[in-house]
């Protein structure tokens, strides 16, 4: 049950928000095996007069993923290639010809079990429970 948080700058099409969300609820899946039918996608834009780099405004297409898991869930290895593949998909959909800004950053959180659920539930009680049935 990963959240994932996309800002990108400029603006997209509504089309374009679609096909990101699908992608990396597909990589999401491909590389730490998280179950797509409780993965969510939020994207916000940034107008590139409030996204600033080393103090100015970005000039090029620009993007901050930021994916939280549950902790100890993925390998250090699974978090690279991830990291990996969604830059990429990020350079692929967005750069449209232009080399994404420097400081384009894709980021995995892990939250401990105890603090992240879905459905009311903690990921610590889902294990309890599942543990518990025979």
């Amino acid at each position: 049950m990963p959240t994932l948080y996309l800002k990108v700058s400029p603006r997209q099409v509504p089309s374009r928000y679609r096909a990101l969300a699908g992608a990396l609820t597909r990589l999401t899946a491909l590389h730490l095996g998280k179950r797509p039918e409780v993965t969510a996608v939020m994207i916000d834009d940034v107008p590139a007069a409030r996204w600033h780099v080393g103090g100015s405004d970005v000039q090029g297409p620009t993007a901050f993923l930021e994916i939280s898991v549950t902790e100890g869930t993925n390998t250090a290895q699974e978090k690279a290639a991830y990291i990996a593949a969604a830059f990429a998909e990020l350079q692929n959909q967005l750069g449209e010809g232009q080399s994404l800004e420097p400081a384009s950053y894709v980021i995995v959180r892990e939250v401990p079990a105890t603090d992240w659920g879905y459905g009311g539930q903690t990921q610590a009680e889902r294990r309890l429970l599942a543990a518990a049935q025979p």
